[in-house]
């Protein structure tokens, strides 16, 4: 599908960083990226965000394209995108819609997929106006995998009852994750997950240390279900590592939201393992995200350990080689290794097993970097 991607500057200082990564999500949906416009403002216009003069400028550029479809770097209000679709006459997915409709392409079990409909659901429940009139012959692609273009339709009664379904098989879920954690709990289980920004290398991590076979691609998003397994590491035995769903800088609140029950393992680990891509220039932006998140779904303080991943794509000399960093008070602050050359994870098998022998003695603290 050929599409015109349409990137704002607000004045950000990480504007490029935010368009380059839009473009990643655009091709990561199957998008074939036909041409670009870029908006400078120093606020959202109301009606268009990108102002009358500049959207007569994107229509020219996309019918000489032949643009498929146009995909907004922001997200847009229902009223906003109601009017760009008439401006163009063509379907506008903005960038909550476009990662939403990335993680019901993603996603692979029941539960994931539950999760991703209910965040497209209530997404869609806002945007209840008509808004496709114009475009009912256009179907499939962007933007429109998923619940599909027959939801669309539904009012706001049946979305409503399809949300309150969906909840309480979430719930479900949750209610089962809980009895599995105090089964663990009760056998002095250490239970790790390993969190991080998308694409920075999690699965594989996962699978050099478990030799499980989560699947795992130079892509964002490549996972959405959380995968778990046993691992024995020496000093602290029997240890639960968990794969989770990647962080993205603005991730939608309904999408954090939706997947709660699968974040939960995340809440209620004793370890996060917050993998960084130390090849990525934004990599300190992107530690800031993912701080962020934790801070919303309420795992500010659980004791987490910054792995330094892909120090083999970084560079080389002594500044990218394996080894442990510990912070001012003696706790192992970071860990740096290649997962995918599996250079480093003695380290981190180590700090794993320190930190079980800490927590242990109720004294386990690693500072929030």
């Amino acid at each position: 599908m050929k599409a015109l991607i349409i990137s704002v500057d607000l004045g950000s200082p990480d504007f490029q960083a935010h368009a380059d990564e839009f473009a990643m999500l655009a091709r990561g949906a199957g998008a074939e990226i036909v041409g670009t416009v870029v908006a400078r403002r120093a606020r959202p216009d109301a009606a268009h965000f990108i102002g009358s003069g500049k959207l007569e400028e994107a229509v020219l550029l996309a019918g000489q394209a032949h643009a498929d479809i146009i995909l907004f770097d922001q997200p847009l209000t229902p009223a906003q995108q109601r009017n760009l679709e008439r401006g163009f006459n063509l379907r506008v997915v903005d960038r909550v819609a476009l990662i939403l409709d990335i993680f019901a392409l993603r996603a692979k079990s029941h539960e994931g997929k539950m999760q991703v409909e209910l965040a497209q659901l209530q997404h869609l429940s806002t945007r209840l106006t008509r808004l496709w009139t114009h475009l009912e012959r256009q179907r499939g692609g962007i933007g429109m995998r998923g619940p599909g273009e027959s939801q669309l339709e539904m009012d706001r009664r049946m979305i409503g009852a399809k949300v309150r379904v969906l909840r309480e098989r979430l719930a479900k879920v949750q209610r089962q994750r809980g009895t599995q954690r105090r089964a663990r709990s009760r056998g002095n289980t250490l239970s790790v997950s390993l969190v991080g920004y998308t694409n920075a290398g999690k699965s594989t991590l996962f699978n050099a240390l478990t030799r499980a076979g989560a699947y795992a691609a130079d892509q964002l998003f490549a996972t959405l279900d959380t995968t778990t397994r046993r691992v024995w590491i020496e000093g602290a035995g029997q240890v639960v590592v968990s794969d989770t769903v990647g962080f993205i800088r603005d991730l939608p609140p309904t999408l954090i939201a939706a997947f709660r029950a699968t974040l939960e393992e995340t809440v209620h680990a004793d370890l996060l393992l917050h993998v960084v891509d130390a090849a990525s220039p934004q990599r300190d932006e992107q530690i800031a995200e993912v701080d962020k998140v934790l801070a919303d779904i309420g795992a500010a303080d659980i004791p987490r350990i910054l792995v330094y991943n892909k120090i083999d794509a970084a560079g080389c000399g002594a500044g990218y080689e394996p080894r442990v960093e510990r912070n001012e008070h003696g706790t192992i602050a970071r860990v740096f290794l290649s997962a995918l050359e599996r250079r480093g994870l003695d380290g981190l098998r180590a700090a794993v097993a320190e930190a079980h022998q800490i927590a242990g003695n109720n004294a386990f603290h690693v500072e929030n970097l």
